[in-house]
Formats: C-alpha cells, structure tokens, sequence
C-alpha cells in the first residue's frame, strides 16, 4: 500500500461528514481534487470503504475502521510535528475554541496577532449557538468559549473582553426612527427570531415578555446573518448584536429603531472551566488576550462608542 497522509486527511474528512461536497468545502479543496483522492485511495484496498445509495454517500463498516485508524495517524503526525517544534523552542500545539455565531465578528481579531506570533499553534473554531457551546465547554471538548451570556451552572474562570449591545433594526422603509416606537406599532411588526438555543433569541424573549409585547407573527432562522438577509428583504425587524450589522447600518440596508429599553447591553467574556488543566498554549492564549485585549478592542471596535 503506497497511501498519502493527505488521502488519509481526505478519507477521514469524508467518513465524519458523510459527503464529498462537504468535506471538500471543509479542507478548501475542490470537489473534483477530493474525489480524485478518494478514488486513488479506495483502490488500495480489496474491501469497499463506502458505497453510494441513490445519491447518499455511506461508510461501511471497514470504512469506518479505516477512517479511526487515520484518525489516529493523522493525531501522532501532528504530536510529532509539536514536539520538533518544541525542542526548537517554539510554542506548539492545539488550541481549541467554541464560540458563539456573532461571535465571530471579534474573535479573529483577538486571535490573528497570537497565531502570528506562535506558527506553531493549531487553531480549531466552532461557531455555533450558546447552548452547543455551552455543552462542548462542560464536556471538556475545547479549551475556551467566547460568550455573552455566563453559564450559571458551570464553575468557570473568565476575561471580560468588549461590550455587546443588541439593538431592534427593521429595514429603511416606513418605520419612524425620530422617536421611540410605540408598543402598539411594535406589536403590528413581524419579528423575526434565531433559533432555540440562541442567546440572542434569549435575550429578545426576554425584553419582549418584560416589555410585555405582544408577539405578531414570527418567522425563525438558524444564523444571525440569515436574520440579518430577512430583515433587509423587509420581512419583519429583530433585535440583533451591534457587531454584526455594522456594514448594513453603514450601507443604509437596516436601520435602528429607538424602542423604551433597548439597547440591551451585555459584554462578550472568554471563558474555561475552573478544573481545566489548561495547555501551555491554553496558558500562553490567556496571558496574550491579558496583555493586548485593550489595544485590540479599542482599535478594532472602537467604533462601539458612537451607537
């Protein structure tokens, strides 16, 4: 057998997500360079590692012991790539982060200088909804989780990092923004949530029944850039992060809309579990965001103040 650590990546992408496309979106390759690789790795094995149903794309059973194998590969490539690097006296490693989706407007420009200063530090993100998040912090699957919301039930250490204000915004057509809007013309627009889970959802829940608004009609969206596109479209308003509509509100493509208690203003904070034993690059993270998190944030977002 003559396979190639790249196949095996390939191979191992593509019995995770159970997809061509999908794995080929996921390594930035191309369909067809994947395809290819997968082909020439098939080959070199008498039994099949997947089979296609309909258009269905299933790992067999050997497949599925061939993709643990280049799993385990692929891990004792990379401890031994970290280890060559460590006895050069550099900073090496996997440093792993869960954060929530408008989360990730800020939270490249707190890594980008770190990375570049440690070549050696794999990154793997996961941006998805607060209480995935939460769930992979209390399962130990990463090191840190950026969050606007603090966990009550976890004992956790934390950095504040910036503030996070969530305004409603409605698209630029026939809505009065000279003054608060009332809560009888709130009631008459079409709210547009994100989905369970969500803590931007949490947060308009709860200003809503504080507020004691009543809820029209409401349409639910899986990402704050989906709710972001409807609200643009005119399909209904919502209370959204400041951070993620900054270039639409720039672009006159949304508005805000004055409402009685809003903004809500909460703050984005980096947090880990007190018993985590964290790595040297857990560590050396820790002691970066400390020393640069102010430099970072006021010429980044800066712009905050102005809203």
């Amino acid at each position: 057998m003559n396979y190639t650590l790249h196949q095996l990546e390939i191979f191992k992408k593509i019995a995770e997500l159970k997809s061509v496309t999908k794995a080929s979106e996921a390594l930035f390759l191309t369909q067809p360079a994947v395809s290819i690789q997968l082909k020439n790795f098939q080959e070199q094995f008498d039994i099949p590692l997947f089979e296609v149903v309909g258009r269905k794309l299933y790992i067999t059973e050997f497949g599925e012991e061939i993709a643990l194998a280049a799993q385990k590969i692929l891990d004792e490539v990379k401890a031994i790539n970290y280890k060559s690097l460590n006895y050069q006296g550099k900073l090496s490693g996997a440093l792993k982060i869960a954060i929530v989706s408008t989360a990730k407007y800020a939270m490249p420009y707190l890594l980008s200088g770190f990375l570049d200063k440690n070549e050696g530090v794999d990154l793997t993100m996961d941006v998805t909804n607060k209480a995935s998040v939460i769930r992979s912090l209390e399962n130990n699957e990463v090191d840190f989780a950026m969050v606007s919301t603090i966990p009550k039930k976890l004992a956790i250490e934390r950095i504040e990092l910036m503030k996070n204000k969530l305004f409603l915004v409605g698209s630029k057509e026939n809505i009065d923004v000279s003054k608060n809007i009332s809560k009888k013309s709130f009631e008459k627009l079409p709210l547009i949530f994100r989905e369970n889970g969500s803590a931007t959802r949490l947060a308009m829940e709860n200003y809503i029944t504080k507020s004691k608004i009543k809820v029209f009609k409401k349409m639910e969206l899986t990402s704050n850039e989906a709710v972001k596109q409807a609200v643009i479209a005119g399909l209904g308003v919502s209370v959204m992060p400041l951070i993620g509509i900054k270039n639409s509100l720039n672009m006159f493509e949304l508005q805000i809309i004055p409402a009685k208690g809003l903004p809500i203003q909460t703050n984005w904070n980096l947090i880990w579990l007190k018993s985590k034993n964290l790595s040297m690059v857990a560590k050396s993270f820790v002691d970066y965001i400390n020393e640069n998190k102010e430099s970072i944030i006021n010429e980044h977002f800066g712009w905050f103040e102005n809203y």
